[in-house]
This record gives C-alpha cells, structure tokens and sequence, in this order.
C-alpha cells in the first residue's frame, strides 16, 4: 500500500477525516510530528510576547506570520485590511477552509513577572505612549495557527482542498475583520465555506476544548454621550443647570433599561466606563461626558436598546431643564458570533476524537465580543468560534476554594498556562480542518 494510503486509513480509523468522529486521539504520525515542532512553536510564541503590537500596527507580528507560511508552501498575501495576512494553499478539489488568528495586543502594562515578558511601549494613533502587552493570548493563538499549518503542510495526501489561513489585525477594536472584508477578503481570495477559530479562556483547566451552538458572543457598541448645563458657583446651584447631577440620574435611569425593559431572557448590558465633568469643588460645570459599553445578542433587542438610551438621557435632560440637548452619539461595535449548531455537533465529534471526551465541554454564551462574527454574516459562510482553558487546574481548584478569582484575559497578569493548551488547540484545529477537507471516496 503507498505511504499517502496508509496515513489515510490511518486517519479514517481515527475518526479525524470522514464520517468515523468517535474514534481515539490523533493519530501517532501527527502526535509526532507536533512532539517534534512543539519547540519552534514555544519559541515562536515567545517571540510574539515579547514583541507585541498594537491593532492596525501589527507590522512585524504579521511579517512573521508571512514568513512561516511561505516557508511552508503557502501563496502569501500581506496588507490586506491594513497589516492582514492571507495565506493560501490549494491542494485539489473540496471545499475551502478558513482558519483565522488575530494579531494584535492591548495598550496594557504587563505584570506577570515572566522572562519573556514584554517591555514595549508605543505611541497610539492620537499621540499618547502607552505600554503594549499580549493580555488576552493572540500570541498563544498565532502560535497554534502556525502549528496547524506547519501539520496540514506536512500531510497535503491526507487532506484534499483550499485552506485558507488569516492572520487579522485588530480584532480588540472589533474592526479587523471588517476591515479585511472590505479590502476584499472573500473577492480577491476564495470565499471559504467554512470558517474556523480558537480562543483562550480563564475559566477552564488547560487544553479544555468549550463550545457553545447559536448566539455565542455579544454584539458590542460605544455610546458616547455628552450632557449640557449651564455652569456656575457651587454656592448658588439654583442659579445653574448642574448637568452633574443630570449625569448621576441619567446613569440609573439607563440601568433600569436592563431591568424593566428588557426580557431577562434576552441578555443586555450595559456598563457606563467613563464619566468626566467638572474641575474643582465649588464649581458646577456646564457639560459633562459619558461613555458607555453596550452589549446584546439578538439584533431587534440591540436597537431597541441603543434607542431607549438616546430617550432616556434626553428625557432627563428635558426634567432637569438643561438649555440644549444632549449629544448621544453612537459608534458602532461588531455584531454577535453565531455558532453554526449543525458545524458544532460535527467539530464536537471530531475533537472528542482528537482530544478525548474528557476534554471537550458545553459552555455558556459570554457577553464580551469577537468581531470573528463578521465572516459569519457572509453568505454561505458556516462560522464557529471555540474556547479553550487556560488555566492549570489545580489553581482553579485552588482559587474556587479561596474564593479568590484568578487574573483572566486582558488583565495585566493574564499568563495562559501555554504548553497544554497550544498542544490541544493544535490537535483539535487539525481535526477539524482534516474532516472538513476530507478526500471524497
């Protein structure tokens, strides 16, 4: 039998191609191949966290990412949607496969204490210098986008297809997959049919795989609102509009959106960030601004939400006779991830199989926000973003007791428990890539 024989039987004997889902883990030529990269592949990752970027400024992170896929036979694109990478590899007829990393970091000082921490600082695109730091784990996910390809690569008779491999800038903005799109992501390249991503997570023991069908990832908008008075001394507030206070009551008035106009089985949140008004004590200002984070899943809700702000803050403003309306102004965030259900009860199977049933678990929807959405509002696009734990599982057992909760992603001591968790993500990426671009018997 030829060798490209063997290893497919092999795979289909291991449920990682085809129909057979259930069998055991990734088969050994994988398993030793990825034993064998496993050292590249950490220090590719600390590379990356010593050296982030933020987004839309990922140059030297997306150069690396464009180096490895053309030293591993990929057609290379760069600059799509600003500093985005398009690697493609087209290995017979089937369907094409999209598997997206993002690239950038967050303007946050990191504090982990480990030796490859980063030290890097840099100017924002409004001039302020602020210290830069992969707090929520894009390294850690670059890191198995290249441990995937580096497998699908080196196996090209196991597999039959376009894999379509995307680095995205600036997915903390939530406009870097927009951004790509609009650049011609799905025109200028294969439009895939499926697309796939990983995520790390906090709240789950290292290498946990964590789906979840349907609404997965809240929408996410800003509202920036800025409130009128007429200023004054703090002595004589009857001779003033205090558009102070006019804030304070504006604030509670758009909590009880949440919970009087809203059905609580429709989540809603509504968090207000940031409040400014006002210099000193005995001075009443004559505007203060708001900003605030508004998070929904269902898109009818999402309106109606973002509509019921503007009514209510000027409706106070109207209460409190403010000499001019207040401004609300709305910047739009990125939409809710939605799960394909058929494509999770499909990956579920596949990486019970590449895993191991232990390690694969439900979880619930979260209210933070993934702009990875966007590919899935594409036509024919079938979209699914998974978790995966973080954390060593003893800590977690040792924080639940303590009733203490560990750091998670974007604080400044988030430190992903690395090699587990890069190890399964790799195994249930190439999992699912191998059954989705199965050869056809």
């Amino acid at each position: 039998m030829k060798p490209s024989s063997i290893l497919r039987t092999t795979l289909f004997a291991a449920g990682l191609v085809g129909a057979a889902a259930h069998a055991a883990p990734l088969p050994a030529p994988f398993t030793q191949q990825l034993n064998a990269n496993y050292p590249a592949i950490e220090t590719f990752y600390q590379d990356l966290h010593k050296n982030p970027e933020l987004g839309f400024a990922e140059h030297q992170t997306a150069a690396k990412l464009a180096e490895r896929a053309k030293a591993l036979g990929f057609e290379v694109t760069t600059g799509v949607g600003g500093t985005g990478v398009v690697a493609i590899m087209k290995n017979g007829p089937g369907p094409v496969v999209m598997l997206r990393t993002e690239m950038d970091a967050l303007p946050v000082q990191e504090k982990t204490g480990l030796p490859y921490a980063s030290k890097v600082s840099t100017k924002t695109a409004a001039g302020e210098t602020v210290s830069v730091a992969h707090a929520c784990g894009h390294d850690l996910h670059m890191s198995a986008w290249y441990g995937t390809a580096k497998l699908m690569a080196d196996n090209r008779k196991a597999w039959s297809g376009t894999l379509m491999l995307i680095g995205q800038p600036s997915e903390e903005t939530v406009h870097g997959a927009e951004a790509m799109l609009k650049d011609g992501l799905f025109k200028r390249f294969p439009k895939p049919d499926y697309a796939l991503s990983f995520h790390d997570d906090a709240t789950m023991p290292s290498g946990t795989v964590m789906y979840h069908a349907g609404p997965f990832r809240a929408s996410s908008d800003v509202v920036n609102i800025t409130v009128y008075g007429q200023g004054g001394h703090g002595a004589v507030p009857h001779e003033a509009r205090d558009p102070i206070v006019m804030a304070a009551r504006m604030v509670m008035a758009i909590q009880t959106l949440v919970s009087r106009e809203n059905n609580p089985i429709d989540p809603v949140v509504i968090t207000i960030g940031s409040i400014h008004g006002g210099t000193v004590a005995n001075i009443i200002p004559d505007q203060v601004t708001m900003s605030l984070s508004v998070r929904t899943f269902k898109p009818e809700v999402r309106k109606r939400v973002l509509a019921s702000i503007a009514r209510e803050v000027k409706g106070e403003a109207i209460a409190a006779g403010a000499p001019k309306e207040p401004l609300v102004d709305v910047q739009p965030g990125t939409d809710s991830v939605y799960n394909d259900p058929a494509l999770i009860e499909r990956m579920v199977k596949v990486v019970q199989g590449a895993v191991g049933p232990e390690w694969v678990k439900e979880m619930p929807p979260k209210m933070t926000s993934e702009d990875f959405s966007q590919y899935g509002l594409q036509p024919g696009v079938k979209a699914v973003l998974l978790h995966v734990g973080a954390v060593d599982a003893a800590r977690l057992d040792a924080a639940k007791k303590a009733g203490q909760p560990l750091p998670g992603t974007h604080s400044p001591q988030w430190a992903p428990d690395f090699k587990p968790t890069v190890t399964n993500t790799i195994k249930a990426e190439t999992a699912i890539l191998l059954d989705l671009l199965a050869p056809k018997k």
